[in-house]
């Protein structure tokens, strides 16, 4: 979880990646899952742009099924919702990241799918403002208490 929240808090934007298969899916989205946690940090760290990749489309637990990621897509949206985004300002790409499928040029394996491919919907971010005029802030990654020395945080400027 650190990491994460290091990341995040310097992210423009997230990806959200989905297991597509039977079962992982649902575990992602269950009690014990990460995906609602990950969407709620994301939100909460005022990433407002997202794309969801719903991947591992082609199992064979899914074979690039139209119904199962209109399933996904559904039940997400609603969490997404839920969470603060705007849901139709997010685009949901079926991918297959192992096979490649709409990840650089739409997929024939898909052709139910008309949306952009991932490459595409990462050129259409709108990079946000920055507060130049400012001061400046340190996203801090950790803490070390150095006897004699004393509290030194440690993070990274970019």
């Amino acid at each position: 979880i650190k990491n994460m929240i290091t990341g995040t808090s310097q992210a423009d934007v997230a990806i959200l990646a989905i297991d597509s298969t039977q079962g992982g899916f649902e575990a992602g989205i269950s009690a014990n899952g990460q995906t609602k946690e990950h969407a709620l940090l994301c939100f909460t760290l005022g990433v407002r742009q997202m794309i969801v990749v719903v991947n591992k489309m082609d199992d064979k637990t899914v074979s690039y099924s139209e119904k199962r990621y209109t399933e996904i897509k559904k039940e997400l949206s609603s969490i997404l919702k839920k969470v603060g985004y705007k849901v139709k300002t997010i685009p949901f790409i079926p991918i297959s990241g192992w096979a490649g499928d709409n990840m650089i040029e739409p997929s024939d394996n898909m052709p139910w799918y008309k949306g952009p491919c991932l490459i595409k919907a990462l050129d259409e971010i709108t990079p946000p403002k920055r507060p130049v005029d400012k001061a400046l802030r340190l996203p801090l990654q950790d803490i070390y208490k150095i006897g004699g020395i004393g509290t030194v945080p440690v993070g990274r400027v970019e």
